[in-house]
């Protein structure tokens, strides 16, 4: 038995009550839409707040995350962007993580060298949707890296825990991680669990084919002092999604997930075109498999990224054609609005929709003012408010 098992044993019991207790306090946006106005229905404005391309040239926008709690240079109320492709457009090679203020100030948080890691990262970086910030000021983000952009070269990856100064403090490789492709996370006291899927159980053997092995895995992580948080404990809720390499996604699979206050994660189901629930995620010891079907079809275009509004409702951004869908968690899809409009260039055979690959990651605006989300099309952070 592993040094991480034999923790995970004794830690069980503790974080499940911590959990518990986190989702007993949590606000009540998890329960079934408060309110029958979806929350979307209240904002009818797009304001671009700022280009996400970085001094090196990064572009192709993919995680979100609004910080909750200064720290060191993070900010509280600014947005973290995590960059996904060079400047040469090659996608898992991006290496930088962006700040922006909700007035359009931009900083580079961190840019990160493949060469000076603290530890085992395999393939090097390539930044993912994949990006949350912890109590303490710890970042931490998914990497799906390539050598060259192509989904023939992509490697597993690990997950980085960044210090609140933008420097690498630690790497989570192994374990499942597998081309950790978006995450959330729950925190409580000094315990936080992070929910991650991961895309590449297979995907690059079946060489464009659907393989039914895309995995949810809920990490635990013990934060002490000015350490970085440890990995404890690893159990995969979540498996069998399906899965597939692109040619111009480089991946699809399980994206964007959300975290209820009654424990239920909810999964964007990429290749499914639909939305799956897994009950009990916090503290479940065993698989829900693809978890059941919240709704599927409709509105819904390849769902990419995903989080859960105030009102408990989930949301989801399209990739297929530019459009955010509101979902309640009984299944009714209930609202959608165009976020981008733009029609790629050159135009494809048969037309590509308008939008389509413009969308990856958002997120809620504090107090629920709007919603923030990536425009890859334009290389920007957009707000609907």
């Amino acid at each position: 038995m592993s040094v991480i098992h034999r923790i995970a044993l004794t830690f069980a019991g503790a974080a499940s009550a911590v959990t518990a207790a986190a989702l007993v306090m949590a606000p009540a946006a998890g329960a079934q839409s408060m309110s029958a106005t979806p929350f979307i229905s209240h904002f009818h404005t797009l304001k671009t707040i700022a280009s996400t391309v970085p001094a090196n040239g990064d572009v192709n926008p993919y995680g979100v995350a609004v910080i909750s709690h200064a720290a060191g240079h993070l900010y509280r109320g600014d947005v973290l962007i995590s960059n996904f492709n060079n400047s040469q457009n090659l996608q898992g090679t991006g290496t930088t993580i962006v700040e922006v203020s909700p007035h359009g100030t931009v900083s580079q948080f961190a840019r990160i060298n493949p060469a000076k890691l603290p530890g085992a990262c395999p393939g090097g970086v390539g930044l993912t949707t994949a990006l949350s910030v912890l109590p303490g000021g710890w970042v931490v983000v998914g990497s799906l890296p390539t050598s060259d952009g192509s989904s023939a070269t992509a490697s597993a990856g690990c997950l980085l825990v960044l210090d609140s100064q933008g420097n690498v403090r630690e790497t989570i490789s192994g374990h499942g991680i597998n081309g950790p492709w978006d995450m959330t996370a729950l925190s409580q006291g000094n315990v936080t669990k992070l929910f991650v899927t991961n895309v590449l159980n297979g995907t690059k053997a079946a060489n464009g084919h659907v393989t039914d092995h895309g995995t949810v895995l809920r990490l635990a992580l013990v934060r002490s002092g000015q350490r970085p948080p440890k990995l404890v404990a690893v159990t995969t809720i979540g498996s069998g999604f399906p899965e597939r390499t692109d040619p111009a996604a480089l991946v699809v699979g399980p994206t964007g997930d959300g975290l209820n206050a009654q424990g239920t994660l909810f999964v964007a189901d990429s290749v499914g075109n639909r939305i799956a629930a897994i009950p009990g995620a916090p503290w479940r010891g065993t698989s829900a498999g693809t978890g059941r079907t919240v709704t599927s079809g409709g509105a819904l275009n390849t769902p990419l990224g995903l989080t859960v509004a105030p009102n408990g409702d989930v949301l989801t951004v399209n990739g297929a054609d530019g459009k955010l869908v509101e979902t309640t968690t009984g299944g009714k899809q209930v609202a959608v609005r165009l976020l981008d409009s733009s029609v790629p260039s050159p135009q494809t055979t048969p037309p590509t929709p308008p939008g389509a690959g413009a969308l990856f990651g958002l997120a809620v605006a504090p107090y629920g003012a709007g919603v923030y989300y990536v425009d890859d099309a334009t290389n920007t952070l957009g707000l609907l408010h």
